[in-house]
């Protein structure tokens, strides 16, 4: 408790952790807000309808927002998918000119974070008119969901569910200017946390009526803290490399010579290659929904469903793509290697300069594949566990790896902010913390 209160006692970080509740707050509120004009309790009934898991999977990442079909219905997916071909576009050099600006540095960067917003805006318009045309198609377990089709329920619905888009958008890039961490991850993280007291709640009501045993529930809550703890296992581990530095003659003194190394973590793209992975997995969704009732939107959908074997396929290939796609854009091998040879650093065994670059390469892609691996298991087998034993709630490992890497990524921000100012952090033991996050050697 006295580390939690070393918090506020820090005025900078309690502004930023009170921003972030407040933005989080203000986040909570437009996701509750549904559009006029909907039957809300035939959409209700659409998405307990089993057969429609694709909705509620979708709707579990936006924090229960599209259950309700609120103004945040779409959330912060057409940002996630315009950063996406953004990033795509930059990595294969498609456009000269976006080359040209990313090496204008900071100027550059804002620029195609603008080009980014344009598209962010083109792809709300996109999928919020998609969404509308499929609500005035599909019927719950009763009457129709929409009780005005006209012209002016689309131009209100569309206009609203983008305007909604492009405010969480710019709420979020406040959250990680002024706040912690990363705000676009933080409001999928909320989302996703609002859900577990009425998971936890339905669990008790089961257990009270007996349709589910004690004995169940605990087993169930043990496997939840061994599955939870694991992944924090592993989305801490590292794979150090030993780099030893030359001793050099300044002036009369001897200096260097010290032995340090080069962490590199099993999982380097945490949560981002798991987000990128769900939003490019919506678009076919997006596609069939402008015509829900036609054959091939039906097949594509029922392909697309987060129990079959496809979706599970190309859900894998998705994330082990952005797992390497993410390492080789944030780490350049031979930037390290120069860098090592600058201050006369080398890997003992191996030659400075290119063999030192191909060795720390190679070393990457392997734990890069283990890492990739792990997030393909995590994500897929306790969907799979779900449909096979008939969990009475849902307990995604997609949720479970975004949960976790954003509260680890958000505390590990809240400690660097306590011990730059002296201030002792959580992890009060460096004997432990090195246990801890330095495994997988």
């Amino acid at each position: 408790m006295q580390n939690v209160t070393d918090i506020f006692k820090v005025q900078e970080l309690k502004k930023r952790i009170l921003f972030v509740m407040g933005a989080l707050a203000i986040y909570r509120l437009g996701a509750i807000i549904p559009i006029p004009g909907i039957n809300t309790a035939a959409l209700q009934a659409l998405f307990n309808n089993s057969s429609n898991s694709i909705l509620g999977f979708l709707n579990i990442f936006s924090g229960g927002a599209l259950g309700r079909f609120s103004i945040f219905s779409l959330g912060v997916m057409p940002y996630i998918n315009a950063s996406i071909i953004m990033s795509l576009v930059q990595g294969a050099h498609v456009f000269p000119a976006l080359d040209r600006l990313q090496k204008e540095g900071e100027s550059g960067r804002r620029k195609i974070i603008q080009f980014t917003r344009y598209f962010t805006l083109f792809l709300a318009f996109f999928q919020s008119l998609g969404l509308t045309m499929a609500l005035t198609h599909m019927t719950g377990n009763g009457p129709s969901l929409v009780s005005n089709p006209s012209a002016s329920f689309y131009f209100t619905t569309v206009l609203t569910l983008t305007t909604g888009t492009v405010f969480v958008m710019w709420l979020g890039e406040q959250m990680t200017e002024r706040g912690i961490g990363n705000g676009i991850s933080l409001i999928i993280f909320a989302g996703i946390v609002d859900g577990f007291p009425g998971a936890i709640s339905k669990m008790i009501n089961l257990v009270q009526v007996e349709e589910v045993s004690l004995i169940t529930a605990l087993f169930l809550l043990c496997v939840i803290i061994l599955v939870t703890a694991f992944v924090i296992w592993v989305e801490t581990a590292q794979r150090k490399i030993q780099v030893q530095y030359a001793q050099r003659m300044q002036g009369r003194r001897p200096t260097g010579g010290a032995s340090t190394f080069l962490p590199l973590k099993v999982d380097q793209s945490g949560v981002i290659a798991v987000i990128f992975a769900i939003s490019l997995l919506s678009v076919p969704y997006t596609i069939g929904s402008f015509n829900p009732t036609a054959p091939w939107a039906q097949s594509l959908m029922n392909m697309m469903n987060h129990t079959s074997i496809w979706y599970n396929l190309v859900y894998i290939l998705l994330i082990i793509f952005f797992c390497y796609f993410y390492n080789s854009v944030s780490i350049n091998p031979k930037d390290l290697a120069d860098n090592m040879k600058k201050w006369g650093g080398f890997i003992p065994g191996i030659r400075p300069g290119e063999p030192t670059a191909h060795h720390i390469e190679w070393v990457l892609n392997r734990i890069t594949f283990a890492g990739a691996l792990f997030v393909c298991a995590i994500a897929v087998l306790p969907d799979f566990l779900r449909a096979k034993y008939n969990v009475p709630f849902y307990f995604g490992g997609t949720s479970l790896l975004i949960v976790v890497g954003v509260a680890l990524d958000t505390i590990a921000q809240t400690e660097a902010h306590l011990v730059m100012r002296n201030y002792e952090g959580f992890y009060k033991n460096s004997k432990v913390k090195g246990r801890w996050f330095n495994v997988g050697q």
